[in-house]
């Protein structure tokens, strides 16, 4: 029987979930990135005015755009100074990573009811096992292919019924040639591959979108002459062990020629939950020390309300720091018994800080719940550790 396993990922996600809020910037180049201060403006005649990209300054960076604005050369992870050279006019919003949370789950909800089998990859994409799916192994109108197709129709369908929003999917009969298909048709698309398709519509593609070939590992094999996956796939194995070590380049190998037998993992559990945020400017630790105090606090009630939503406690807590000079400290430390609760993982988060010369500005700050147990294991909790139960916290800094 044959195997088909979907990858399925969000068009543009962050980017169309402000568009079901903002429907009236459909269309337009719309990038998402920067803080709340750039909020869009309810005017008196009820229209609202938009923030502009080129009236951004500071270091942020695009969590995503629409594709308009990605035709205009803008792409996740560029500098929003960067994109506003590029895209002045581009309307600017700012992240709500809850309400993306909140559209993940509902998406991944609406795959479940058609496709139990699923692999939470993050936030916008997951994999999904169609193989036993009702339907997948079909022949429909004389397409042997035509069930699996049908099954994934009727997800694109399950999701944009669930949330008003598109996806791409990608079935193959493997997770690596399933994630390289979701993205050849985007947006809305739907590509269904099998083996013998390889040759023409996978070795032509850029060696670099085999996910697991990074910008080292690409830049080398282009010094080797080698830029797409097709002149990769006509290497001979030896040849890329030895360039390449006996464990990656035996991968570069079979990944070339579409092979990967890695299983659809439907439960995996977490070893840590974190939070951190990056700052619109350097933030001093005297002379910002109420500002800096409000986000540690708000830092650890959100990796709280996450522990507690998805039913965990944790043992470690540990703290984050980036400094102006792009220097990065961590510290933690362990509590007697695991915990979900916000206060006691600020104060844990506050011993740890205690323990950081804070002599520079900051530019990041982030807090890490480890040790992840499954609240309903543990027995009872042990004795609470000592904290200010409602006094406004501030970092211990002098």
């Amino acid at each position: 029987m044959p195997r088909y396993i979907a990858h399925l990922d969000m068009d543009a996600f962050y980017a169309s979930v402000e568009l079901l809020r903002y429907p009236d910037l459909r269309g337009q180049p719309v990038v998402i990135g920067g803080g709340r201060r750039h909020q869009p403006a309810l005017l008196a005649d009820g229209t609202r005015r938009y923030a502009r990209l080129a009236e951004y300054a500071g270091r942020g960076v695009v969590t995503t755009a629409t594709y308009e604005a990605r035709a205009l050369g803008v792409h996740s992870g560029m500098g929003l100074m960067k994109a506003a050279a590029l895209a002045p006019q581009a309307i600017l919003l700012p992240t709500d990573f809850d309400e993306y949370r909140r559209y993940s789950r509902l998406f991944k909800a609406a795959v479940a009811e058609i496709a139990p089998q699923i692999e939470d990859r993050g936030i916008d994409e997951i994999y999904m096992d169609l193989t036993d799916v009702p339907g997948a192994q079909d022949a429909v109108g004389g397409d042997p292919l035509g069930g699996v197709r049908a099954v994934a129709r009727a997800i694109k369908e399950n999701v944009r019924r669930a949330t008003g929003l598109t996806c791409s999917i990608g079935v193959t009969p493997n997770k690596l040639l399933s994630k390289l298909c979701s993205d050849l048709d985007k947006p809305d698309g739907l590509t269904v591959l099998t083996e013998a398709d390889i040759p023409a519509r996978i070795w032509p593609l850029p060696a670099r979108r085999i996910n697991g070939i990074g910008p080292k590992a690409n830049a080398r094999l282009e010094a080797l002459g080698i830029r797409t996956i097709g002149e990769l796939a006509a290497c001979e194995r030896q040849w890329l062990v030895e360039h390449f070590g006996p464990s990656y380049g035996a991968w570069l190998h079979e990944a070339a020629h579409g092979r990967d037998d890695r299983p659809v993992v439907t439960h995996s559990e977490p070893k840590s939950m974190s939070r951190e945020t990056t700052f619109e400017r350097d933030l001093h630790p005297r002379a910002d020390r109420e500002q800096l105090g409000a986000l540690f606090t708000r830092l650890c009630e959100q990796v709280a309300a996450d522990l507690a939503r998805k039913g965990y406690v944790g043992r470690t807590i540990g703290i984050k720091l980036r400094f102006d000079d792009f220097r990065t400290v961590t510290r933690d430390q362990s509590l007697p018994s695991p915990t979900d609760d916000a206060r006691l993982i600020r104060h844990a988060a506050g011993q740890c800080l205690k323990r950081v010369t804070l002599d520079r500005r900051l530019r990041l700050l982030g807090v890490r719940v480890g040790g992840l147990r499954r609240k309903e294991e543990v027995a009872r909790p042990g004795p609470p550790v000592a904290a200010e139960p409602s006094a406004p916290y501030t970092l211990p800094l002098f």
